[in-house]
């Protein structure tokens, strides 16, 4: 297999060392060594069950590559390598798709947020790119997840699986039917942003864990990597995102949920970060909706996890009984506890946007 896929990038399969790379999931990934040169290069096989076009993904990533060269031509974009015939994709025989990667010497990667510092520059890398693509136009770009971030969908679909879901699993995921519908106002509340055009369509990540940024040796910020959910969408996703998953030291794996926690010095790090390259650039309402990001992100991701526990699981895999029900009451802990500072983070973000950063 390596052979052929490798050979259409111009590189001979015998003259590399190939190794499983990162901890992903959802895509397939191969470190790729050279024996004698010492070329590194990253080999990624696309997840077609989830990414049904993946050509749409090489079109926005290349488009997005040539504004950037462009326009800021010193910034670090990680961009796919072309193929012999020009493509930045290649269909193996299997009906499998694969991209490769140049490999960033001395850039590391982190599974978790252990510092307010890392969720600075995460924040900051995350806004960048953002803010360096706010003169393109978000039209020229697919979406690669329809509806991906679409909570007023996600609670739609919520309520339709309630009508026929069994009986035993309604009885077990009681208390988080509550919390969904006592929460039910932020899914309200998406929905009126949206029916209103209340801010601006942006070309933003998606998926802000820590892990996908590169960062130096010395923990600094480099670049934003893993670009497959690039694609119009609005701030609300990148911040939200990075509210549910660095705040707690707990994730949403936690089954404990006294460790469930918000750590306040950590969103003042997401907050100045994201505002140090987007403060100018986000509008009035924006900012009024910074706090209210992590509420959305947070509630969307419970009801994700309590949908399919209610639909039998046939989303997110489950490694024991009741496992995504387990997750569903995670979220709905970090979320009342987010609630119960909302007060404190929203005193942050006016004073940070006063601030000259």
């Amino acid at each position: 297999m390596f052979n052929d896929i490798l050979r259409s990038f111009n590189l001979e399969a015998e003259e590399y060392r190939i190794e499983k790379f990162g901890e992903g999931l959802i895509n397939r990934t191969w470190k790729i060594t050279g024996v004698i040169n010492n070329n590194e290069f990253i080999l990624q096989q696309i997840n077609k069950s989830v990414f049904k076009a993946p050509q749409y993904i090489a079109q926005n990533i290349n488009k997005i590559n040539n504004y950037l060269s462009e326009h800021y031509p010193g910034y670090l974009f990680v961009a796919p390598l072309p193929t012999v015939n020009g493509d930045y994709i290649v269909q193996y025989n299997d009906g499998e798709y694969y991209r490769l990667f140049p490999y960033i010497k001395s850039s590391v990667t982190l599974n978790t947020v252990q510092t307010r510092d890392e969720a600075f520059e995460a924040a900051r890398q995350f806004a960048k790119f953002t803010n360096l693509l706010a003169g393109f136009k978000v039209s020229e770009l697919t979406y690669t997840l329809a509806g991906f971030h679409d909570l007023s969908a996600r609670f739609e679909a919520f309520k339709r699986v309630i009508k026929d879901a069994h009986t035993e699993r309604l009885a077990e995921a009681k208390t988080a039917i509550e919390s969904a519908y006592k929460h039910q106002a932020i899914a309200e509340m998406h929905q009126a942003i949206m029916s209103e055009q209340m801010i601006p369509l942006r070309v933003v990540h998606h998926d802000t864990k820590i892990s996908n940024i590169l960062f130096n040796e010395d923990h600094k910020g480099l670049c934003v990597i893993d670009l497959d959910t690039v694609m119009p969408g609005y701030y609300m996703s990148d911040v939200g995102d990075m509210m549910r998953t660095y705040l707690s030291p707990a994730n949403e794996e936690e089954q404990d949920f006294s460790k469930i926690e918000v750590r306040e010095d950590f969103f003042t790090g997401i907050v100045e970060g994201y505002l140090s390259e987007m403060n100018t650039n986000l509008t009035n309402t924006e900012r009024r909706l910074f706090v209210y990001s992590g509420k959305l992100m947070i509630y969307m991701q419970a009801i994700r996890f309590l949908t399919d526990y209610l639909n039998n699981d046939v989303y997110y895999s489950a490694s024991y009984p009741g496992h995504n029900l387990v997750r569903a009451q995670n979220q709905f802990t970090l979320l009342d506890k987010y609630i119960a500072a909302e007060d404190r983070f929203m005193e942050i973000v006016l004073s940070t946007q006063n601030q000259r950063i």
